[in-house]
């Protein structure tokens, strides 16, 4: 994995220091708070993974504007508002290593630099003067917000299914991967088709992102997470690795998963057991390889490409998604 990353790191470092420009540049708020807390956050060593996804698809599809670094930005920051907003929501305490934006600013600070942040996302869309750019982000916006609001009222219930997890995953990560790799194509005019196979990778990769952010929280480390392991669960997520290895485990075993999960305040032995029992049910195993599945397909959807080197970065980025330890 060290090798993917960073051959991956060295195949994009061009355009994650255009990134990284740009988000500085077009941030502008009125009042320092904002830009204070806003980066607190966005400046915080994240990998720029949508709007890199962005650039690469544009590419892919033959951009040839000096713009799509600029139109990228907005995709980081629909990222950073949700996360600011989750954290508030969640009562998270970590995000990147370092305290979360409530904890420093308040929630209310937070909650409005997050608003301010879709605000400016919409923005830098109205910029391509593309309408269809406009409709992607809306829609994006939209489905994160039913995709948490689902997962919120399902937060403690024990029988979540599959399905359900699936469409909470789909709507809370993958739907802002998948209109990220969508806007790439549109912005270059691509043909219809050419969008579609990228709105499926995307979608694809954003699902094995999000499964693979689940099993972390099971099996990385928190200084390599940047986040404390085990949040999920003492926030009531029920995520695919638990759903897997409930449905398998024997009636006894299954009593105590349900037990942790209605107890927040578990001991770290306590969950280190549970982690073991998700490992001999199957649970982390059946995650990585629907994970799996999801990566595949991603890869299948480019087919309609021609080889080249951007085509390549795709691929890897495919497999960086789910080889990340963090």
């Amino acid at each position: 994995m060290r090798d993917l990353k960073r051959r991956l790191l060295d195949m994009v470092a061009d355009d994650l220091a255009g990134i990284e420009k740009e988000l500085h540049a077009h941030l502008r708020p009125h009042l320092d708070l904002v830009q204070e807390t806003a980066g607190h956050l966005l400046f915080s060593g994240g990998k720029r993974f949508r709007p890199l996804l962005m650039v690469l698809c544009a590419r892919l599809c033959g951009y040839e504007g000096d713009s799509d670094h600029k139109f990228s930005t907005a995709f980081e920051y629909i990222h950073a508002a949700t996360l600011l907003h989750d954290d508030v929501v969640d009562g998270g305490t970590l995000r990147r290593g370092r305290p979360a934006a409530h904890k420093v600013y308040g929630g209310a600070t937070t909650v409005l630099v997050g608003d301010f942040l879709l605000a400016r996302a919409l923005s830098i869309g109205a910029d391509t003067g593309k309408l269809k750019v406009i409709q992607v982000l809306s829609q994006v916006t939209e489905d994160m917000a039913q995709g948490e609001i689902h997962q919120l009222m399902r937060k403690g219930h024990l029988e979540l299914t599959e399905d359900e997890y699936m469409d909470v995953i789909r709507r809370k990560t993958a739907v802002l991967i998948q209109g990220a790799c969508r806007v790439g194509a549109i912005i270059a005019d691509a043909d219809e088709h050419l969008e579609r196979a990228l709105g499926d990778y995307g979608l694809h990769v954003g699902l094995a992102f999000q499964m693979a952010d689940d099993l972390l929280d099971y099996t990385a480390e928190t200084a390599a997470l940047g986040k404390i392991v085990g949040a999920d669960l003492r926030e009531g997520k029920i995520t695919l690795p638990l759903i897997a290895a409930r449905h398998q485990a024997e009636p006894e075993v299954r009593k105590r998963m349900d037990e942790m999960i209605g107890n927040p305040s578990f001991s770290e032995d306590a969950f280190f057991g549970l982690v073991e029992e998700l490992s001999r049910c199957g649970g982390i195993d059946y995650t990585r390889n629907r994970a799996e599945e999801h990566i595949r397909a991603a890869k299948k959807a480019l087919g309609v490409f021609e080889p080249s080197e951007t085509k390549d970065i795709l691929n890897h980025v495919a497999d960086f998604a789910l080889a990340r330890k963090a």
